[in-house]
């Protein structure tokens, strides 16, 4: 199956951003996807950008803007506010899980290390989020 649709990816790592671009394209992502490598960047491109992505996968450690923040800002904002986000993180500490729901994360991924399990793991979120899932229409 083929992914379609923009997904933008948060990400200030760059062997996580590797990793996860690699996951997509072997998963067929056909749209593109755009990196922020840090909050601030990632905020400039969802409130610039038109037509919005349909799928915002959101580290929480980032420069400039931590991932909380900017998915405060995301959900404040009725341009953006119904935007999927999946935090995926490294963060394993209950508060960042609580405090991601909290402010309207629609899912909470750990990053596993090992590479086939990561790519696995972003290949069965794109299949949800971009194929099953039916999101809502954007203004």
């Amino acid at each position: 199956m083929a992914i379609e649709g923009t997904i933008l990816l948060v990400e200030d790592n760059r062997d996580d951003e590797a990793l996860t671009l690699r996951a997509l394209k072997r998963h067929h992502a056909k749209k593109d996807v755009v990196v922020a490598r840090d909050g601030a960047e990632s905020l400039e491109y969802l409130f610039g950008a038109d037509p919005k992505p349909q799928l915002i996968l959101l580290d929480l450690k980032l420069p400039k803007v931590d991932g909380l923040e900017v998915l405060r800002r995301v959900r404040a904002d009725p341009r953006t506010r119904l935007i999927p986000i999946v935090i995926l993180s490294a963060s394993e500490e209950e508060q960042d899980i609580l405090q991601g729901y909290d402010l309207g994360a629609n899912s909470y991924v750990r990053k596993p290390v090992d590479f086939v399990q990561f790519s696995e793991a972003v290949r069965e979120l794109g299949l949800y989020w971009m194929l099953l899932n039916s999101p809502p229409p954007l203004a």
